[in-house]
């Protein structure tokens, strides 16, 4: 859950970004200290991914917290495919395709009880190869002009 201090902060700034992504890559060490080994190297793994597929300029896609100008929001969400983990994912790559200027901001962060995600090794290793799979479709597909993601 985030605080409104990071909501204030992230709208005081939509002024000239149109896409906010809320992160915890700054509690990165704090996280790594809390999470299981598996789940570190999971974390590790996915960041890598997304800096190869997707981008290197937001460090964090699976924070929950974003926000969007009405335009924005309505032109990225009017074509996403994905609606699974990594829909996030999709944002980005669409948000650069479109020129949407996307900026990540430092959310304060606390995990709670509840977690959709499953946590026995199983389920972590199919959440995260049905993740890589999503990404990879994600850049195959826009690069290659099946799904169109123009405004």
């Amino acid at each position: 859950a985030s605080s409104d201090k990071a909501r204030t902060d992230a709208a005081s700034s939509i002024n000239t970004m149109l896409a906010v992504f809320g992160s915890r890559a700054h509690m990165k060490n704090k996280a790594e200290a809390e999470r299981s080994f598996l789940r570190t190297l999971l974390m590790h793994a996915f960041h890598f991914f997304v800096s190869v597929l997707i981008s290197s300029q937001i460090q964090d896609t699976q924070c929950g917290f974003k926000l969007f100008t009405q335009d924005s929001a309505a032109s990225c969400f009017s074509k996403l495919h994905l609606r699974r983990w990594a829909f996030d994912t999709e944002i980005v790559i669409l948000s650069a395709y479109q020129g949407t200027q996307i900026m990540e901001v430092g959310v304060p962060w606390q995990e709670i009880d509840g977690s959709k995600l499953h946590t026995s090794k199983l389920a972590l290793a199919m959440v995260s190869i049905s993740m890589l799979r999503d990404m990879l479709c994600v850049r195959l597909c826009y690069s290659l002009r099946i799904w169109n993601a123009s405004k």
